[in-house]
């Protein structure tokens, strides 16, 4: 019996955002006629990009604070096909605060349908682009990602 899928939920919550939105072509595809691994693997990533933005970790502050985010734990499950012509959506939420790492959930939906196509579960690192090591969040980057998380979600 597979576990339970801990982004079952993920659109219950305020705090959820809608990250990604877009059509799959057909050189998105595998030879089998659906969505190739790599290319959910991209959308997810775009996806992190855009909710860092709206965690207050946008591109120019991580230029101008020598910062970046790394990725150190990723878990992908693989639902739904996907094929050429249909649009997704990636909502995304935060579900941990550490004091260097967050953990997100991101799940991807199939527009027509309505139904989950695939989740991944992320955790990532602020790091220090000049010491190369993670770094605690600032505050003011701390303070709106908890107006995000739920209360079950804050760790030392």
């Amino acid at each position: 019996m597979a576990p339970a899928d801990p982004c079952a939920d993920l659109r219950a919550n305020p705090g959820d955002r809608i990250t990604y939105r877009g059509v799959v072509t057909q050189w998105h595809c595998d030879h089998v006629g659906h969505l190739n691994i790599a290319h959910y693997v991209s959308r997810f990533d775009e996806a992190h990009w855009a909710f860092f933005a709206d965690l207050g970790l946008t591109a120019s502050w991580q230029r101008d604070n020598r910062r970046g985010m790394a990725a150190v734990e990723e878990n992908l499950r693989y639902l739904r096909e996907v094929r050429a012509g249909d649009t997704v959506t990636i909502v995304s939420r935060l579900v941990q605060i550490k004091a260097k790492v967050i953990v997100s959930d991101h799940v991807m939906t199939n527009d027509a349908t309505g139904e989950v196509c695939a989740t991944e579960r992320i955790a990532c690192a602020l790091v220090d682009l000049d010491t190369r090591k993670a770094t605690a969040f600032p505050d003011s980057i701390r303070t709106r990602m908890l107006q995000l998380l739920p209360s079950e979600g804050l760790s030392p």
